[in-house]
């Protein structure tokens, strides 16, 4: 409902309700310029485009609360949401009063003071998530994030390292007591949390496959906890003999027992988690001599790698590595199969000898020619 309407003062006084019933009212010294007021809020309104004038007042850490509050979204989600969200400066500004170029300059900030480009791309990504959520709650009429440029990632060729066989036996060599946490990364794919959140029932010894049912999650003693996995990540890895055998005398040395132990402790009886596990790494890393970028991921990048060079299917690699679809196992490993350039040139080297041994078999059989009418017999 709106209207116009002439006050004693000779102002023209022109007014409407939101859906909530709320008024609205603004004053003109025109009724042509009243009148078109009114005209842009139906307009809005019609569009889906209407916001309420005193909606982006609130304040950005406020509406974050609130918003996060809603999500249905697991602890590490969380966690990693709230990190990003937290990190900008704009924390206790309007929501409306946060521009393109407030954004831009915090990715360039975020970039310049060393964080990783994937990290800040991740970060982005969450702020860009919340002022489209604002958008849509009509808080704001539009997101100043969504023109953002995300720093450039370096091409997967060019940022992941790969174990070689020498450096992977140099590393089982190196890891003493902690050897079957490593080969379980190295030889089932297992993230850090998911080889940590191993427990005997876990593992098939029969079978020979490794079920990953739940991972640690958390960086420290205190905060370290069991939860369910990445979505999509639930999966059972089908493994070498060798490594069951490692696994049982492992188990055996141990004194593991029931299904519900953990496979991996520390000396001290804690769960494994980001700090613990990379600090004995780090130890392994540098008794081997292996440069700095190589982290316990890379053994999992390893495994693929292997899958990979042995002729295994990207469906194949995806559901050993436990990736929610394909194009995830695309995007970080396509660089590792072969080209479609290698394909045609291996298809016809093969072609080729194959010609060629039939040849060589029918030009000569009993060390004679055997030609008849042009043909081959």
């Amino acid at each position: 409902m709106a209207s116009i309407r002439k006050r004693p003062d000779g102002a023209w006084r022109a007014r409407y309700r939101d859906g909530d019933g709320r008024e609205h009212a603004r004053h003109f010294e025109r009724k042509i310029d009243a009148q078109r007021w009114l005209d842009e809020v139906t307009a809005t309104v019609v569009t889906g485009m209407y916001v309420d004038p005193r909606a982006g007042v609130e304040l950005w850490d406020a509406w974050i609360d609130a918003w996060i509050a809603r999500q249905a979204w697991a602890a590490g989600t969380v966690i990693a949401a709230e990190t990003a969200l937290r990190s900008v400066p704009w924390r206790r500004r309007q929501m409306g009063q946060v521009k393109p170029s407030d954004v831009q300059a915090w990715v360039a900030g975020e970039t310049k003071r060393g964080l990783a480009a994937s990290t800040v791309r991740t970060r982005l990504n969450y702020v860009q998530m919340a002022f489209r959520a604002a958008v849509l709650d009509q808080v704001i009429a539009k997101s100043p994030a969504a023109s953002a440029r995300p720093p450039r990632v370096r091409r997967s060729e060019a940022s992941m390292d790969v174990l070689t066989l020498e450096q992977s036996a140099a590393v089982l060599e190196a890891s003493g007591a902690f050897r079957p946490f490593v080969e379980v990364c190295l030889f089932a794919g297992l993230r850090l949390g998911e080889a940590a959140g191993l427990q005997l029932g876990d593992v098939n010894f029969l079978g020979r496959s490794v079920s990953v049912r739940r991972q640690v999650q958390g960086s420290s003693i205190a905060s370290a906890e069991l939860v369910a996995p990445k979505y999509g990540s639930e999966r059972s890895v089908f493994v070498p003999g060798a490594l069951m055998s490692s696994l049982s005398a492992h188990v055996a040395a141990e004194s593991i027992t029931a299904a519900d132990e953990q496979l991996f402790r520390t000396p001290r009886g804690d769960l494994y988690q980001r700090n613990n596990a990379g600090e004995v790494w780090r130890g392994i890393r540098g008794r081997v001599g292996l440069p700095a970028s190589v982290t316990l991921h890379t053994l999992r990048h390893t495994f693929a790698s292997n899958l990979i060079a042995s002729g295994c299917d990207v469906v194949t690699v995806q559901r050993a590595l436990g990736h929610s679809q394909p194009s995830i196992t695309l995007n970080v490993y396509s660089h590792l199969w072969p080209s479609a350039e290698d394909k045609t040139r291996a298809a016809t080297a093969d072609h080729m000898a194959s010609i060629a041994a039939l040849a060589d078999s029918v030009r000569t059989v009993e060390g004679k020619p055997q030609v008849s009418g042009g043909a081959y017999r």
